[in-house]
This record gives C-alpha cells, structure tokens and sequence, in this order.
C-alpha cells in the first residue's frame, strides 16, 4: 500500500483553491491538500514546519507580492523539497512561462482547465502514473 500523498497548492484565488480541492477528492478520497495563499504564506509555512514535506506542489504564476515565478526560485532552494515535483498551476498557456518555469527548475504545467473533471484527470494522470513508477 503506497503511503498517503500531500499536495500543496500555492494560489492566492480561494475559488481556484476549492475547485483543486475537489478535483483531487475525483482522483482519490485519500489525497490531502494543504493552501498557501501566496508566495510567502507558503514559504513561512514551509519554514514553521520542518517536517511539512509534500509529495506535490501545485504553483500558481500570477500572484500579489511574490509571483509564481519568484516563489519557484525560493522553494528550490529548501534542501528537502529538492526531489519533490513542482508543478506550475496557472491560466497562462504563453509558452515563454512554460520555458522559463521549466529553466528555474518546474517539473511540470498545467493550464487551469474550465471544468473540475478536466483538471481531475489531469491530476490523475500526474499523481497516480508517479505513484506506479
């Protein structure tokens, strides 16, 4: 039995933060998510918490404050955050931000789909493909 999967979604919109939420409950009941409402609201929970290490973070780019772009940089810099994907969660498609979320060190990039069940799969395909490799 794999151990249970954490999932961080830094968002700064709390109807995104819900629309996530409910998307990873379709892919499995077992999935807890934890919210930073920016940049820094989820760098000084990431400090507060030493033992807070998920096996996802879900990054938005357009944030108040420190951007998607900024917090990347940062959260690459936490030693044990330093196998854990980063996946950038965003409404931009502009491949200009795929290359250089990519080059500051992103695992991944969602566009925000229109329909929970469309970022559902998606997340399914993520979460549960890692989980059998």
């Amino acid at each position: 039995m794999n151990p249970p999967i954490t999932c961080f979604l830094i968002d700064d919109d709390e109807d995104d933060q819900e629309i996530f939420a409910l998307a990873l409950k379709k892919v499995s009941s077992s999935i807890a998510c934890s919210f930073a409402d920016d940049g820094t609201d989820a760098l000084r929970k990431l400090q507060q918490d030493e033992t807070f290490t998920p096996q996802y973070i879900f990054l938005d780019l357009n944030m108040p404050g420190m951007n998607g772009k900024q917090c990347l940089s940062e959260l690459k810099k936490i030693n044990r955050l330093q196998h854990t994907p980063i996946i950038i969660y965003s409404t931009s498609s502009e491949s200009k931000d795929v290359q250089e979320t990519q080059q500051l060190g992103a695992s991944g990039f969602i566009t925000k789909p229109a329909l929970v069940s469309a970022l559902s799969n998606q997340l399914a395909e993520l979460i549960l493909n890692r989980q059998d490799s």
